[in-house]
């Protein structure tokens, strides 16, 4: 495969290094071939870092049933005779083994690194197989390493400039904040309203315990911006603690001095709000 050829083959994507028949010609033909699970490797630059069990699980129940039906895209190891690098399809690889499969098909292709890592991040980009935070880490090392610019990388993956800009703002959210999108706890819509904050990590608990969707925490994020509360002191903590453990809901108390305050109140489902009015109306 020449390299304009393949520099032309990686913005379609996976597709059209694979084809949806890969035997359609003779050269899609000789690369398509079945290998030994033991032969192949994971991508050292795989983008993906976490792997649900569960998803594993049902992937691989569906293989034992009807095998593996898209080929694994891999190349080479340099220098090691009969290994393989796998550049898209790890999830099948892993999956497989749990189904017992002793051998797997392939296509094999003379790929770059920047190559692996971009069809890497294309394929799980276009099946949506990333969060956010894997995501904007694998473009920021296509830029970093590779030397990418924001537009190169954006129409390569088929994405907005604005996008890739937006996502690779996410990983100057605090740690904290990026363990919850990756554990599925915060969207990126969500992270997104955080970007900059210095109480994001604070505000980013309070989304996921209040249940705000991603509207509502930016109401609730733009509302803060430029203003930032002062710490409670320690009777007004006590009180919301005290209120909180009385009616197992979150109470939050805003004390404005002779202005008043307010207090409110969070509740995830219907039933906590029929219960809480129910015992409010109590003689």
């Amino acid at each position: 495969m020449m390299a304009d050829d393949r520099a032309r083959g990686l913005g379609r994507g996976l597709s059209s290094l694979i084809g949806s028949a890969p035997a359609a010609d003779a050269r899609s033909a000789k690369a398509l071939r079945t290998l030994p699970v033991a032969f192949l490797r994971p991508n050292r630059f795989q983008p993906r870092k976490t792997f649900q069990e569960e998803d594993l699980q049902d992937l691989s129940n569906s293989i034992r049933e009807k095998g593996v039906l898209l080929p694994i895209l891999v190349r080479p190891v340099p220098d090691e005779a009969g290994q393989y690098e796998i550049v898209a399809g790890e999830r099948r690889w892993r999956a497989a083994q749990l189904a017992k499969l002793h051998e797997v098909p392939v296509v094999v292709r003379e790929l770059s690194d920047s190559e692996s890592l971009e069809l890497a991040i294309i394929e799980n980009v276009q099946r949506s197989d990333l969060n956010a935070i894997e995501e904007a880490a694998a473009y920021e090392e296509l830029i970093d390493r590779f030397g990418y610019t924001q537009e190169k990388l954006a129409t390569e993956v088929g994405k907005s400039r604005s996008h890739v800009a937006n996502t690779l703002r996410l990983l100057k959210l605090p740690d904290a904040v990026k363990t919850l999108v990756r554990e599925g706890k915060l969207t990126a819509g969500h992270a997104r309203t955080l970007v900059g904050r210095p109480d994001a990590e604070a505000l980013a608990h309070q989304i996921v315990e209040a249940g705000l969707n991603v509207r509502q925490a930016e109401k609730r994020t733009s509302g803060r911006k430029g203003h930032h509360r002062p710490e409670k002191d320690p009777d007004t903590r006590a009180l919301e603690h005290s209120l909180t453990n009385a009616l197992g809901l979150k109470v939050d108390i805003a004390d404005h001095g002779r202005a008043g305050g307010h207090l409110s109140i969070t509740y995830k489902t219907l039933e906590q709000l029929d219960d809480l009015v129910r015992r409010l109306s109590r003689p």
